[in-house]
Order: structure tokens, then sequence, then C-alpha cells
């Protein structure tokens, strides 16, 4: 255990606990000056921090609820008997979880040009006018929802479908037996017997949502006017676009208590003792 025990260390503790004392710290070149909470103080005081606080907190009230319906309906759909070909729609489901993020931001950058998009251009079919997918404050914010709604409501789906294969098929039989309907049986059967699967997707889905960096940086780069300028595209900037280092690790930080707090209390609405 010794060399995994090392590289924990070198690679996980040291980083963590590097980066929380340089969050008291001022850095200027190669020089570190400690100046207490200063960076704190100043995040506190920092209108862009807010601003992508709310973003943050827009996209995920909006976001996590539309793709773990999806997500689910998705998974129930699999999971009928009735359906042929069962692997290739779960591979084909999945394969946007696993696409580089790069090459499909790239492609949705193409769709949703506001000129030249294959998108607008099938809208314009039924007769409705050009929409600045990437280029207004609104219109980005829905954009980057459709692209994590995309990449990440068949990853959700694959856990959602190892839940509803762990229900006892019996539970389903003897509501058969005693008259109630798929419809009955879904919201009496399948949802309570789900509760362990929401929480875990829930929870991870906030999680992963605060942490929102890629998608808003590669399609609009936290623009137009700051309206998709996420936490961590924030940190990013302050980090290696300013060189401001203390002052990301305290972003950081600041972000690492409001998602713990966050977890917390969704663990307390929804969860078991």
């Amino acid at each position: 255990m010794g060399p995994a025990f090392l590289l924990i260390l070198i690679f996980t503790v040291y980083p963590v606990i590097s980066s929380f004392i340089l969050s008291f710290q001022e850095v200027r070149g190669v020089e570190k000056s400690f100046i207490g909470f200063a960076n704190y103080t100043r995040l506190f005081q920092d209108p862009i921090f807010y601003k992508s606080l709310l973003n943050t907190f827009q996209i995920l009230i909006v976001q996590v609820p539309i793709m773990l319906f999806l997500s689910l309906l998705i998974a129930v759909g699999l999971h009928s008997s009735m359906l042929k070909g069962k692997a290739f729609f779960r591979i084909s489901y999945f394969m946007p979880a696993i696409t580089a993020l790069v090459a499909a931001s790239i492609v949705f950058m193409i769709l949703l040009d506001e000129n030249f998009g294959l998108v607008n251009y099938f809208l314009s079919l039924f007769g409705v006018d050009s929409i600045p997918w990437l280029t207004t404050p609104f219109w980005a914010k829905v954009s980057v929802i459709l692209v994590m709604t995309w990449r990440w409501a068949g990853y959700n789906m694959v856990i959602f479908l190892a839940g509803l294969q762990n229900i006892p098929s019996d539970l389903y039989e003897a509501a058969s037996i005693d008259g109630a309907s798929k419809v009955k049986q879904f919201f009496m059967i399948t949802l309570p017997q789900l509760k362990p699967v929401f929480i875990f997707t829930v929870v991870l889905s906030t999680i992963g949502t605060l942490q929102l960096f890629d998608e808003p940086f590669i399609l609009t780069g936290g623009g137009p006017n700051n309206a998709t300028m996420t936490i961590t595209v924030y940190l990013y900037e302050a980090g290696f676009k300013f060189f401001d280092f203390g002052y990301a690790s305290a972003i950081a930080y600041v972000l690492v208590i409001i998602t713990a707090i966050i977890s917390w209390i969704q663990m307390k609405l929804v969860g078991d003792e």
C-alpha cells in the first residue's frame, strides 16, 4: 500500500493543503506574502462572483430536473421487455458521456450558429426567425443547458437502468394480480424503489453542475456579458488569465463549502438515516 499512499499524498493531499494556504496569500511572480482573509473579503465584495454564482444556480435549477426526468424516461423505455435492440439504444444514449467534449462543442457551435447553423435552418422551415443561440444572454444559457442535457442524460440513464433492474419482479406480479395498472405500478412501486438512485443522481448532478466549466468555457467563454460565467470559469480566469492564484484558491474553497452545504441539505431532505 506504500506506493499508492505516497501517490495520494503527493497528488491529492499536498495540493489540497497547499491551495488552502495559498488562499490566504498574495502571489506576485514567485513571491508570496501572507494577507490573511483579504482574498475572502474581496470575494464577497466582488459583483462578478455573485453573477457567476447566480448563473450557476440558474443552470442548476433548470437543467438538473429536466435531465433527470429525461434520463428516467429513457431508462424506463429501455427497460421495457417489448423493446428490441436494447444494447444498441443503450450504447447510443450513453455515447455522448464518453465523447470528447471539445469535439462535441465545436459541432454544437456549428449547429447553433446564428447565420449558418443547421438548427436555425430547420426552424426557418417552420417560419421561426433566426435565434442568436450563442450571442445573447438568455439563449446562451439555453444553449449550455441543451449541451449539458445531451451530454449527461445518457450517463444518468445508465444509473436509473441499473436501479430498475434491481427491483424484484415479484412486486410487479403481485400488483398485477391485485389489478394495479402500469401507471399505478410506476408510481407505487418503481418510484419508491428508485429513491436511493434518485438521491444519488440528484447529489451527483448537483455537484457536477456546481463545478460546471467545459460547456460554457468552450461554447461561449462565459459570455455574452458574463451571462454564462460560472464559478469555475471565473476561478479559471482569475488563476490562469490574470494569474491571481491566491484569489482563485479562495474561490475554490468557497465553492467547496457551498457544494458541501447543498449536498448535506439534499441528503437531509430526501435521504434516509
